[in-house]
């Protein structure tokens, strides 16, 4: 029988070399978890790593960790699945796993072929609405940077990472404690695994949108299709993404129950990275340790929002991100090594609603939004030409003198823009005072060499489609599945892939009598 051991070393220490000197006898071990715990390591502190590990001796072998999944055979009709990000592509993932095919709409490109649009978009302004960094196959945070990161206790996170590992992704995205694939790697594993669902029985149409759901008496039978084609199916998963405004029309035109949520707005802020790594790590600064990564929070106490930092993307770029042609938005995204010269985080504001916003229009969230993207666009046309991104120095933000921008990790390009012109007025004083905090936890995070790249308005959904808690089905219309990010219940890659997980095995319950 194995066992498992857990323990901390430093962080330049050999495990091999450990685990010889503890457990001579062993033959084999496989790392269950590992994370870096370098708190302190700016004051002297020689950072740790915390291992799990399972180990066997001679005659003992590993627990098994392979899923089996009996072969229940094709539904009636297939089931849709609009969207092929993280939720879309794991709900269609696990229901061929269990011989259910289904039908994937995407509204945009394949992963390779879509990066020739963004790239375009980035260097020369040619947008396109159907192919950016929210829209194609792969989704927003899937292809943008492959961050893994949740706090989520679903029990499909180990499934949902193995997965990943079996279409190519490095062996310890299956066991570090914050894995990230990239995204320089993430276009090859996508791609892997839509020719695996397409070779089990799939389909999959891309560049094609959904324009509009298809109900009988209160019920989703079906959608009609960019081209004008029409498809029926008795489950209809909805896996847009949190960016498909035009789909969030379509559910109001066709009252499905939506909430209007909170969500935060804010900016990118950028510094050289090997500052950051020299206030996270101090003197062990630059050996072995990778870039730094950082999270901070703090609530205001008379406004009772927070601000903090999100989606931190260490050694990594700053990003136009918009699916609008008359909007700008920002985002981040490292790659695999995350060895750019730049780290970058979110720095946002808790919107709320009723409070920020009126919810008359349960869309109020989405025009906020919308309002904010549309001025920073104006001023980067009034500024400059409609492309570059609006930027100012943080020394600037928190009321010094002007100065010259320094350079900047986005390929799109930054004009020097007064912040306050674009961002609303509770906004920018919540990062000010957040700012002050932030400095004192992190010495030297106010920094002259700073930059704020703005507007960051796509955190998260500015809706929630309601669905039962047991069936997952939309709480006005049958056979409809609200899924994922876009739906309001996942945020982020991981969390999103499970949920795909979670619909899928509630679509084979109703239909095949399942039960997990």
């Amino acid at each position: 029988m194995s066992k498992r051991l857990s323990f901390s070393l430093p962080f330049d220490a050999d495990l091999d070399e450990y685990l010889r000197q503890e457990i001579p006898d062993h033959v084999d071990y496989r790392v269950i978890n590992q994370s870096l715990d370098a708190r302190n390591a700016n004051r002297g502190r020689k950072p740790v790593n915390q291992w799990t590990v399972e180990v066997v001796c001679q005659g003992e072998k590993f627990i098994k960790f392979e899923e089996k999944f009996p072969n229940l055979g094709p539904l009636a009709k297939k089931p849709i699945i609009v969207g092929a990000g993280p939720a879309g592509l794991f709900c269609a993932l696990r229901l061929a796993e269990y011989g259910v095919p289904s039908i994937l709409i995407e509204r945009g490109e394949r992963a390779h072929k879509r990066m020739l649009h963004i790239a375009r978009f980035w260097r020369y302004g040619e947008f396109d609405k159907e192919n950016n960094v929210c829209f194609g196959e792969g989704g927003a945070g899937l292809f943008s940077d492959g961050k893994l990161i949740t706090r989520i206790k679903s029990p499909h996170v180990p499934y949902v990472m193995q997965r990943l590992v079996d279409f190519g992704a490095p062996p310890d995205t299956a066991w570090l404690s914050n894995p990230h694939l990239g995204s320089n790697k993430i276009r090859g594993l996508i791609s892997k695994m839509s020719d695996y669902l397409l070779n089990n029985g799939c389909e999959i149409h891309y560049n094609t949108r959904v324009d509009e759901l298809l109900e009988d008496d209160g019920k989703i039978v079906g959608v009609k299709l960019s081209n004008g084609q029409t498809l029926e199916s008795d489950n209809v998963v909805l896996a847009v993404g949190h960016s498909a405004h035009d789909m969030y029309h379509e559910l109001v035109k066709k009252k499905v129950k939506l909430e209007a949520k909170d969500f935060a707005v804010g900016v990118r802020i950028e510094h050289p990275r090997e500052l950051i790594d020299q206030i996270q790590y101090g003197d062990f600064a630059g050996k072995d340790l990778g870039a730094a990564r950082y999270r901070l929070s703090w609530e205001d106490p008379s406004s009772k929002k927070g601000t903090y930092s999100f989606c931190m993307c260490p050694g990594g770029y700053v990003l136009s991100s918009g699916t609008e042609a008359d909007g700008i938005v920002v985002n981040g995204m490292s790659n695999y090594a995350r060895n750019s010269r730049w780290s970058n985080a979110a720095l946002v504001v808790s919107v709320k609603r009723d409070q920020d916003f009126s919810t008359e229009d349960v869309l109020g969230g989405m025009t906020f939004q919308r309002e904010i993207e549309k001025k920073a666009y104006q001023s980067s046309l009034e500024h400059a030409t409609g492309r570059e991104l609006p930027a100012q120095t943080l020394a600037e933000f928190m009321g010094g003198e002007a100065r010259a921008l320094p350079k900047t990790s986005t390929p799109s390009g930054i004009y020097r823009a007064d912040l306050k012109t674009i961002l609303p007025e509770f906004i920018i004083n919540h990062l000010k005072k957040a700012l002050k905090h932030f400095d004192r936890s992190m010495n030297g995070f106010v920094s002259e060499k700073a930059l704020l790249i703005a507007p960051e308005t796509r955190t998260s959904a500015p809706v929630t489609v309601l669905r039962d808690k047991e069936s997952l089905v939309s709480v006005s219309h049958s056979g409809l599945y609200p899924c994922g990010e876009g739906a309001g219940y996942a945020g982020g890659i991981t969390s999103a892939a499970a949920d795909g997980v979670k619909v899928a095995m509630s679509i084979l319950k109703t239909n095949k009598s399942l039960t997990e």
